[in-house]
């Protein structure tokens, strides 16, 4: 991604939520939406201080909420705790390695007419939005004998 359209679509995106740029969070945000890998906050804090020595942890801490809370980042957050982010905001799903934790990207949509479906089966319920994971080994964690039974 072109480091003058990403600052222009961050500019954008923060002042139409009333946030101002900063170099911080211009860097934090060109890395999340050039990496294909889904960082946790750790790891782009490191990615990040190879060109802007002075951030602290904190202040990347900080900046990822902020893109989150503009729509230009995803926190994917798991039951142990843990996060991570993911700079593609297209309709798209993820697939974690339960053995490292990696998290890759499926593109596409489950169809609006299977939701549609599941929201006529829950009964009193509205479905506004939903979010898919399948969970597995990655093809470096794949156990010798071949992968686990799939289990609901």
């Amino acid at each position: 991604m072109k480091s003058d359209s990403s600052d222009c679509r961050l500019r954008e995106a923060l002042e139409a939520s009333g946030q101002r740029f900063t170099e911080q969070r211009g860097a934090v945000y060109r890395y999340l939406a050039d990496t294909k890998i889904h960082p946790t906050a750790d790891e782009v804090f490191i990615a990040v201080r190879q060109n802007l020595p002075g951030i602290s942890l904190a202040t990347v801490y900080k900046s990822l909420e902020t893109l989150v809370g503009c729509g230009l980042a995803v926190k994917l957050t798991y039951a142990d705790q843990s996060a991570r982010y993911d700079g593609r905001t297209d309709p798209h799903h993820h697939a974690r390695c339960v053995v490292c934790s990696s998290v890759t990207d499926i593109p596409g949509e489950i169809p609006s007419r299977e939701i549609h479906s599941l929201r006529n089966r829950s009964g009193n319920f509205t479905v506004t939005g939903y979010h898919l994971e399948l969970s597995g080994y990655c093809s470096s964690c794949l156990p010798e004998g071949g992968p686990a039974p799939v289990s609901a």
